[in-house]
Protein backbone atom coordinates (compact mmCIF):
# COMPACT_ATOMS: atom_id res chain seq x y z
CA UNK A 1 0.00 0.00 0.00
CA UNK A 2 1.43 3.54 -1.04
CA UNK A 3 0.22 4.88 2.52
CA UNK A 4 3.18 2.48 3.96
CA UNK A 5 5.24 4.72 2.05
CA UNK A 6 4.50 8.10 3.04
CA UNK A 7 5.60 8.98 6.70
CA UNK A 8 2.59 11.43 7.34
CA UNK A 9 -1.06 9.30 7.19
CA UNK A 10 -2.72 12.77 5.83
CA UNK A 11 -3.92 12.67 2.26
CA UNK A 12 -4.81 16.29 0.47
CA UNK A 13 -8.19 15.47 -1.22
CA UNK A 14 -8.15 16.25 -4.79
CA UNK A 15 -10.22 19.39 -5.65
CA UNK A 16 -11.78 20.07 -9.34
CA UNK A 17 -12.75 23.32 -10.32
CA UNK A 18 -9.85 25.35 -9.38
CA UNK A 19 -8.40 24.76 -5.45
CA UNK A 20 -6.38 21.69 -7.23
CA UNK A 21 -2.99 22.80 -7.91
CA UNK A 22 -0.01 20.61 -9.08
CA UNK A 23 2.26 23.56 -6.10
CA UNK A 24 -0.46 22.69 -3.46
CA UNK A 25 -0.32 19.03 -4.62
CA UNK A 26 3.40 19.21 -4.51
CA UNK A 27 3.63 20.91 -1.41
CA UNK A 28 1.56 18.14 0.70
CA UNK A 29 3.56 15.37 -0.69
CA UNK A 30 7.02 17.55 0.47
CA UNK A 31 5.76 17.84 3.67
CA UNK A 32 5.31 13.91 4.16
CA UNK A 33 1.60 13.78 3.40
CA UNK A 34 0.07 12.06 -0.18
CA UNK A 35 -0.48 15.10 -2.68
CA UNK A 36 -3.72 14.49 -4.90
CA UNK A 37 -4.48 16.20 -8.40
CA UNK A 38 -7.95 16.87 -9.37
CA UNK A 39 -8.38 15.61 -13.05
CA UNK A 40 -11.66 16.12 -13.43
CA UNK A 41 -12.87 18.54 -16.08
CA UNK A 42 -9.79 18.36 -17.62
CA UNK A 43 -8.65 17.18 -20.84
CA UNK A 44 -6.18 14.23 -20.93
CA UNK A 45 -3.22 16.95 -22.33
CA UNK A 46 -3.88 19.11 -19.51
CA UNK A 47 -4.23 16.65 -16.84
CA UNK A 48 -0.91 15.16 -18.48
CA UNK A 49 1.02 18.41 -18.66
CA UNK A 50 0.09 19.26 -14.58
CA UNK A 51 1.27 15.90 -13.76
CA UNK A 52 4.09 16.46 -15.64
CA UNK A 53 4.60 19.59 -13.64
CA UNK A 54 4.68 17.45 -10.22
CA UNK A 55 7.29 14.74 -11.17
CA UNK A 56 9.67 18.23 -12.23
CA UNK A 57 8.59 19.87 -8.90
CA UNK A 58 8.87 16.24 -6.46
CA UNK A 59 10.32 12.78 -6.25
CA UNK A 60 7.55 12.09 -3.08
CA UNK A 61 4.46 10.14 -3.93
CA UNK A 62 1.25 11.82 -5.43
CA UNK A 63 -2.10 10.88 -6.78
CA UNK A 64 -4.21 11.61 -9.91
CA UNK A 65 -8.42 11.72 -9.32
CA UNK A 66 -10.73 11.20 -12.17
CA UNK A 67 -14.88 11.11 -12.45
CA UNK A 68 -16.24 8.01 -13.42
CA UNK A 69 -18.53 8.77 -16.34
CA UNK A 70 -22.63 8.50 -16.13
CA UNK A 71 -25.15 8.58 -18.43
CA UNK A 72 -27.06 11.06 -19.97
CA UNK A 73 -29.78 12.77 -18.79
CA UNK A 74 -32.95 13.15 -20.85
CA UNK A 75 -33.39 16.95 -21.64
CA UNK A 76 -37.01 17.10 -20.20
CA UNK A 77 -35.87 16.53 -16.94
CA UNK A 78 -33.28 19.76 -16.63
CA UNK A 79 -35.26 21.68 -19.58
CA UNK A 80 -37.92 23.41 -17.01
CA UNK A 81 -35.12 24.28 -14.47
CA UNK A 82 -32.71 26.29 -17.06
CA UNK A 83 -35.89 28.02 -18.61
CA UNK A 84 -36.03 29.70 -15.70
CA UNK A 85 -32.28 30.05 -14.85
CA UNK A 86 -31.86 31.51 -18.58
CA UNK A 87 -34.50 34.55 -17.84
CA UNK A 88 -31.77 35.54 -14.76
CA UNK A 89 -28.59 34.29 -15.68
CA UNK A 90 -25.97 33.62 -18.36
CA UNK A 91 -26.00 30.35 -19.85
CA UNK A 92 -23.91 27.72 -21.74
CA UNK A 93 -25.10 24.73 -23.76
CA UNK A 94 -26.58 21.93 -21.27
CA UNK A 95 -24.53 19.00 -22.59
CA UNK A 96 -23.09 15.61 -21.60
CA UNK A 97 -19.83 14.08 -21.92
CA UNK A 98 -17.41 11.43 -20.46
CA UNK A 99 -14.55 14.00 -19.10
CA UNK A 100 -12.26 12.77 -21.68
CA UNK A 101 -12.64 9.10 -19.67
CA UNK A 102 -10.89 6.95 -22.16
CA UNK A 103 -8.07 9.26 -22.80
CA UNK A 104 -7.09 9.84 -19.31
CA UNK A 105 -6.94 6.72 -18.46
CA UNK A 106 -4.63 6.18 -21.26
CA UNK A 107 -2.60 8.85 -20.48
CA UNK A 108 -2.25 7.00 -16.89
CA UNK A 109 -1.47 3.61 -18.11
CA UNK A 110 1.40 5.81 -20.69
CA UNK A 111 2.89 7.47 -18.03
CA UNK A 112 1.91 5.62 -14.63
CA UNK A 113 0.91 7.84 -11.27
CA UNK A 114 1.85 5.96 -8.08
CA UNK A 115 -2.29 6.10 -7.17
CA UNK A 116 -5.14 6.98 -9.27
CA UNK A 117 -8.24 7.66 -7.23
CA UNK A 118 -11.77 7.67 -8.56
CA UNK A 119 -15.27 9.23 -7.77
CA UNK A 120 -18.98 8.59 -8.72
CA UNK A 121 -18.35 5.12 -9.24
CA UNK A 122 -15.80 2.30 -10.14
CA UNK A 123 -13.92 1.69 -12.82
CA UNK A 124 -14.26 -1.74 -14.48
CA UNK A 125 -12.41 -4.68 -13.44
CA UNK A 126 -11.00 -4.63 -17.17
CA UNK A 127 -9.78 -0.71 -16.62
CA UNK A 128 -8.27 -1.51 -12.75
CA UNK A 129 -6.67 -4.42 -14.38
CA UNK A 130 -4.81 -1.86 -16.96
CA UNK A 131 -4.18 0.46 -14.06
CA UNK A 132 -2.70 -2.56 -12.11
CA UNK A 133 -0.01 -3.87 -14.63
CA UNK A 134 0.95 -0.51 -14.79
CA UNK A 135 1.97 -0.57 -11.49
CA UNK A 136 -0.60 2.10 -10.11
CA UNK A 137 -2.40 1.57 -7.02
CA UNK A 138 -6.08 2.28 -7.63
CA UNK A 139 -8.64 3.85 -4.55
CA UNK A 140 -12.07 4.54 -5.00
CA UNK A 141 -14.58 6.79 -3.38
CA UNK A 142 -17.36 5.39 -1.66
CA UNK A 143 -20.48 6.30 0.45
CA UNK A 144 -21.76 3.45 1.53
CA UNK A 145 -21.24 -0.42 2.31
CA UNK A 146 -22.87 -1.07 -1.14
CA UNK A 147 -20.57 1.10 -3.16
CA UNK A 148 -17.59 -0.59 -1.23
CA UNK A 149 -18.24 -4.23 -1.93
CA UNK A 150 -18.64 -3.04 -5.54
CA UNK A 151 -15.40 -1.23 -5.77
CA UNK A 152 -13.72 -3.96 -4.24
CA UNK A 153 -15.36 -6.57 -6.49
CA UNK A 154 -13.90 -4.60 -9.28
CA UNK A 155 -10.05 -4.82 -7.61
CA UNK A 156 -10.19 -1.30 -5.76
CA UNK A 157 -6.98 -1.33 -3.41
CA UNK A 158 -8.04 1.12 -1.19
CA UNK A 159 -11.79 3.15 -0.13
CA UNK A 160 -11.76 6.61 0.23
CA UNK A 161 -14.72 6.75 2.70
CA UNK A 162 -16.63 10.27 2.24
CA UNK A 163 -18.95 11.41 5.20
CA UNK A 164 -21.68 13.60 4.79
CA UNK A 165 -19.79 16.46 6.90
CA UNK A 166 -17.50 16.84 3.23
CA UNK A 167 -17.47 19.54 1.16
CA UNK A 168 -17.49 19.38 -2.62
CA UNK A 169 -19.89 16.96 -4.73
CA UNK A 170 -21.12 13.68 -3.22
CA UNK A 171 -19.17 11.29 -5.01
CA UNK A 172 -21.24 8.03 -4.32
CA UNK A 173 -22.16 5.94 -7.35
CA UNK A 174 -25.47 7.54 -7.99
CA UNK A 175 -27.39 10.59 -7.33
CA UNK A 176 -30.92 9.82 -6.54
CA UNK A 177 -33.68 12.40 -5.43
CA UNK A 178 -35.58 9.41 -4.37
CA UNK A 179 -32.82 9.13 -1.74
CA UNK A 180 -32.63 12.33 -0.68
CA UNK A 181 -34.97 12.11 2.65
CA UNK A 182 -32.36 9.47 3.72
CA UNK A 183 -29.45 10.74 6.20
CA UNK A 184 -25.80 10.40 4.52
CA UNK A 185 -23.76 8.40 6.75
CA UNK A 186 -21.01 10.61 8.51
CA UNK A 187 -17.50 10.06 8.31
CA UNK A 188 -17.10 8.53 11.45
CA UNK A 189 -20.42 6.12 10.92
CA UNK A 190 -19.07 5.16 7.49
CA UNK A 191 -15.69 4.26 8.52
CA UNK A 192 -16.91 2.21 11.09
CA UNK A 193 -19.58 0.40 8.89
CA UNK A 194 -16.62 -0.38 6.54
CA UNK A 195 -13.85 -1.75 8.76
CA UNK A 196 -16.40 -3.82 10.50
CA UNK A 197 -17.44 -5.32 6.51
CA UNK A 198 -14.80 -5.21 4.43
CA UNK A 199 -10.78 -6.36 4.20
CA UNK A 200 -9.31 -3.36 2.22
CA UNK A 201 -7.83 0.15 3.98
CA UNK A 202 -9.92 2.68 4.50
CA UNK A 203 -9.01 6.76 4.03
CA UNK A 204 -11.75 8.84 6.10
CA UNK A 205 -12.60 12.05 4.48
CA UNK A 206 -15.42 14.37 5.91
CA UNK A 207 -15.51 17.26 8.10
CA UNK A 208 -11.91 16.98 9.05
CA UNK A 209 -9.57 20.01 10.19
CA UNK A 210 -7.41 19.28 12.92
CA UNK A 211 -5.41 16.97 14.55
CA UNK A 212 -7.55 15.91 16.91
CA UNK A 213 -9.94 14.64 13.95
CA UNK A 214 -7.49 12.81 12.41
CA UNK A 215 -6.38 11.36 15.65
CA UNK A 216 -10.79 10.17 16.17
CA UNK A 217 -10.61 8.65 12.66
CA UNK A 218 -7.05 7.23 12.95
CA UNK A 219 -8.19 5.60 16.16
CA UNK A 220 -11.52 4.21 14.45
CA UNK A 221 -9.52 2.14 12.05
CA UNK A 222 -8.47 4.53 8.84
CA UNK A 223 -5.14 4.09 7.36
CA UNK A 224 -4.81 7.83 6.97
CA UNK A 225 -7.52 11.05 6.92
CA UNK A 226 -8.00 12.55 3.40
CA UNK A 227 -8.68 16.62 4.25
CA UNK A 228 -9.97 19.14 1.03
CA UNK A 229 -11.44 22.05 3.35
CA UNK A 230 -8.25 22.75 5.60
CA UNK A 231 -6.36 23.30 2.24
CA UNK A 232 -8.60 25.74 0.60
CA UNK A 233 -7.01 28.89 1.87
CA UNK A 234 -3.25 27.79 1.80
CA UNK A 235 -1.92 30.21 -0.53
CA UNK A 236 -0.91 27.02 -3.45
CA UNK A 237 -4.66 26.45 -3.58
CA UNK A 238 -6.35 28.20 -6.50
CA UNK A 239 -9.62 29.16 -4.56
CA UNK A 240 -10.73 32.29 -5.96
CA UNK A 241 -10.70 35.54 -3.53
CA UNK A 242 -14.43 35.56 -2.79
CA UNK A 243 -14.68 31.96 -1.87
CA UNK A 244 -11.53 32.39 0.42
CA UNK A 245 -12.81 35.59 2.64
CA UNK A 246 -16.02 33.56 2.87
CA UNK A 247 -14.57 30.29 4.62
CA UNK A 248 -13.63 32.18 7.78
CA UNK A 249 -17.34 33.42 8.14
CA UNK A 250 -19.38 31.19 10.25
CA UNK A 251 -21.73 30.53 7.32
CA UNK A 252 -23.86 27.17 7.40
CA UNK A 253 -22.78 24.42 4.49
CA UNK A 254 -25.81 23.26 2.68
CA UNK A 255 -26.30 20.26 0.09
CA UNK A 256 -27.66 21.46 -3.22
CA UNK A 257 -27.65 20.33 -6.94
CA UNK A 258 -28.41 24.31 -8.07
CA UNK A 259 -25.19 24.73 -9.75
CA UNK A 260 -23.89 21.05 -11.09
CA UNK A 261 -27.42 18.81 -11.14
CA UNK A 262 -25.54 16.74 -8.46
CA UNK A 263 -25.30 16.83 -5.21
CA UNK A 264 -22.73 19.13 -3.52
CA UNK A 265 -21.96 20.52 0.03
CA UNK A 266 -21.14 24.08 -0.64
CA UNK A 267 -21.60 27.51 1.79
CA UNK A 268 -25.11 28.69 1.86
CA UNK A 269 -25.37 31.66 -0.29
CA UNK A 270 -28.28 33.51 -2.16
CA UNK A 271 -27.84 30.86 -5.45
CA UNK A 272 -28.53 28.03 -3.22
CA UNK A 273 -31.29 29.28 -0.96
CA UNK A 274 -33.38 30.45 -4.57
CA UNK A 275 -32.96 27.33 -6.24
CA UNK A 276 -34.29 24.20 -3.32
CA UNK A 277 -35.64 21.94 -6.15
CA UNK A 278 -32.94 21.55 -8.89
CA UNK A 279 -33.02 18.40 -10.62
CA UNK A 280 -30.27 15.74 -10.77
CA UNK A 281 -29.06 16.04 -14.18
CA UNK A 282 -24.71 16.25 -14.01
CA UNK A 283 -22.66 16.92 -16.08
CA UNK A 284 -25.89 18.54 -17.96
CA UNK A 285 -26.45 21.27 -15.73
CA UNK A 286 -22.67 21.71 -14.49
CA UNK A 287 -21.84 23.14 -18.23
CA UNK A 288 -25.52 24.87 -18.49
CA UNK A 289 -24.28 26.67 -15.15
CA UNK A 290 -20.30 27.80 -16.74
CA UNK A 291 -20.99 31.06 -17.78
CA UNK A 292 -22.90 31.94 -14.88
CA UNK A 293 -20.11 30.84 -12.32
CA UNK A 294 -17.81 32.51 -14.00
CA UNK A 295 -19.17 35.93 -13.90
CA UNK A 296 -20.12 35.87 -11.00
CA UNK A 297 -16.31 34.73 -10.02
CA UNK A 298 -14.30 37.78 -11.81
CA UNK A 299 -16.97 40.21 -10.53
CA UNK A 300 -16.34 38.72 -6.83
CA UNK A 301 -20.00 37.56 -6.50
CA UNK A 302 -20.49 35.53 -3.73
CA UNK A 303 -24.04 35.11 -4.04
CA UNK A 304 -23.71 33.14 -7.14
CA UNK A 305 -20.46 31.05 -6.64
CA UNK A 306 -20.51 27.44 -6.09
CA UNK A 307 -18.58 27.57 -2.71
CA UNK A 308 -17.67 24.37 -2.05
CA UNK A 309 -16.85 23.75 1.39
CA UNK A 310 -16.81 21.08 4.52
CA UNK A 311 -18.64 21.46 7.82
CA UNK A 312 -15.73 22.71 9.46
CA UNK A 313 -14.77 25.29 7.60
CA UNK A 314 -14.48 27.71 9.97
CA UNK A 315 -11.50 26.04 11.60
CA UNK A 316 -8.81 26.36 8.71
CA UNK A 317 -6.06 29.06 8.29
CA UNK A 318 -3.84 30.46 5.46
CA UNK A 319 -0.67 29.08 6.33
CA UNK A 320 1.44 27.30 3.56
CA UNK A 321 0.41 23.87 3.11
CA UNK A 322 3.86 22.67 3.96
CA UNK A 323 3.06 24.52 7.52
CA UNK A 324 -0.15 23.11 7.59
CA UNK A 325 0.83 19.44 7.20
CA UNK A 326 3.58 19.48 10.12
CA UNK A 327 0.90 21.18 12.72
CA UNK A 328 -1.50 18.83 11.79
CA UNK A 329 0.41 15.73 12.33
CA UNK A 330 2.19 17.30 15.37
CA UNK A 331 -1.85 17.80 16.47
CA UNK A 332 -2.61 14.72 15.76
CA UNK A 333 0.44 12.96 18.22
CA UNK A 334 -0.86 15.29 21.20
CA UNK A 335 -4.38 13.99 20.73
CA UNK A 336 -3.71 10.58 20.31
CA UNK A 337 -1.14 10.39 23.39
CA UNK A 338 -4.00 12.44 25.48
CA UNK A 339 -6.56 10.33 24.76
CA UNK A 340 -3.97 7.24 25.78
CA UNK A 341 -3.11 9.11 29.26
CA UNK A 342 -6.80 9.18 29.84
CA UNK A 343 -8.12 6.67 32.93
CA UNK A 344 -10.77 4.64 32.18
CA UNK A 345 -12.81 4.01 35.43
CA UNK A 346 -14.48 0.88 36.20
CA UNK A 347 -17.96 0.22 36.29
Amino acid sequence: MILDDVRIPIVLSPMAGGPSTPELAVAVSDAGGLGFLAAGYLDAAEMSRRVARVRAATAAPFGVNLFVPGTPTPPEQYAGYLDRLGREFPLGEARFETDDWAAKLDALVAEPVPVASFAFGSPSAAEIGRLHAAGTEVWVTVTAVGEARLAIEAGADVLVAQGAEAGGHRAGFTDDPAADDRDPLSTLALLQLLTAAVDRPVVAAGGIATGAGIAAVLAAGAAAAQLGTAFLRCPEAGTVPAHREALVRDIPTMLTRAFTGRRARGLRNDFIVGHPSAPSAYPEIHYATGPLRQSARAAGDAGNINMWSGQTHTLITDAPAGELVARLARETKDALEAALSRRFQSC
